[in-house]
């Protein structure tokens, strides 16, 4: 498969990526800062361009690779369907419901697909959650509370940005477990350098779930992230921590009729796993589960949150 990525800054993550797939045969690399594409080139055996224009009328490439601002992601998603080529795209996949239609109206005029990297998917300690759920080796799922915890690292994720920019992986995790459960309240606080801390409920007859997600923790806080998963007959914890110097700490522990268990994870990279799904769901026609529509589900949730707390 030939690709083409736009964007230097996470899409030179993708690359080094995607470079050491089977089956990718040709990567060409948009960006504006010459610098980092000769970097590029150099160190990954990449091609490189200054013109996107360039990469979606190129008529070799079988998939566009989005990693520009998320407020692009419309624009170029679309021309690149009506170029004729499939598309992978960085979350959030859009910032409104009107490209969300615009996105999915193309699909279906141009007869390609649009995934989404929704690579909490491919978590093995969400995919657990995920299983167990489906599998009903515990019993009725009750009640699940998913937490996303940082220091102010990532610019403005106030209160309306919070919702798509940071809480939005955890949304997709709820809209796949539990279908599109309806919100039934919204919390959110501001900090005075704009950072936000919101906590949104999902309540049903069958089940509930929540999902805590905060932008303005200490500045000695690591990034932080988790789940607490209330079944009839055990409850699975889930918790990982992401220090400064790159240790991960991450433990998964089951507690049922056996006592405390702890589950050993699979230490597999999920944004990896993430691409090579896609490709495979591309080449082969499959049905996908980072589909457009599974990440329209989760951004038109954010969008709803973002609403309720301006």
């Amino acid at each position: 498969m030939n690709i083409g990525i736009l964007g230097t800054g996470f899409g030179a993550y993708h690359a080094s990526l995607l470079a050491k797939m089977e089956g990718v045969t040709r990567i060409v690399i948009f960006g504006r800062n010459e610098a980092k594409l000769d970097k590029l080139k150099e160190e990954l055996g990449v091609e490189i361009t200054t013109s996107i224009e360039e990469i979606i009328s190129d008529p070799s490439l079988d998939l566009i690779d989005i990693c520009l601002p998320s407020h692009l992601h419309s624009q170029y998603a679309i021309q690149a369907l009506k170029a004729g080529k499939h598309v992978f795209c960085e979350t959030p996949v859009c910032l409104s419901s009107a490209d969300a239609l615009a996105m999915r109206q193309a699909e279906e005029r141009y007869g390609k697909r649009i995934m989404v990297n929704q690579f909490i998917k491919f978590d093995h300690a969400y995919t657990r959650l995920y299983e167990s759920v489906n599998s009903g080796q515990y019993g009725k799922l009750l009640h699940v509370t998913l937490k996303r915890e940082t220091a102010p690292l990532w610019g403005d994720l106030g209160l309306g940005k919070i919702a798509a920019n940071l809480m939005i992986h955890e949304l997709d995790m709820v809209t796949w477990l539990l279908g599109n459960p309806p919100i039934s309240s919204i919390w959110g606080s501001s900090s005075k350098d704009g950072q936000a801390l919101v906590h949104a409920d999902f309540d049903t007859p069958q089940f509930s779930a929540e999902i805590l997600v905060s932008s303005q923790m200490p500045e000695a806080y690591p990034f932080t992230v988790g789940y607490e998963a209330y079944f009839e007959q055990a409850k699975l914890v889930f918790h990982e921590v992401d220090y400064p110097d790159g240790k991960v700490e991450a433990t998964l522990y089951e507690y049922g009729p056996a006592g405390k268990q702890e589950i050993v994870l699979d230490q597999g990279n999920p944004y990896e796993k993430s691409l090579r799904y896609a490709l495979q769901s591309f080449t082969n026609g499959t049905p996908s589960i980072i589909s457009l529509e599974h990440a329209a589900n989760a951004a038109e949730a954010a969008f709803e949150i973002t609403r309720k707390l301006a």
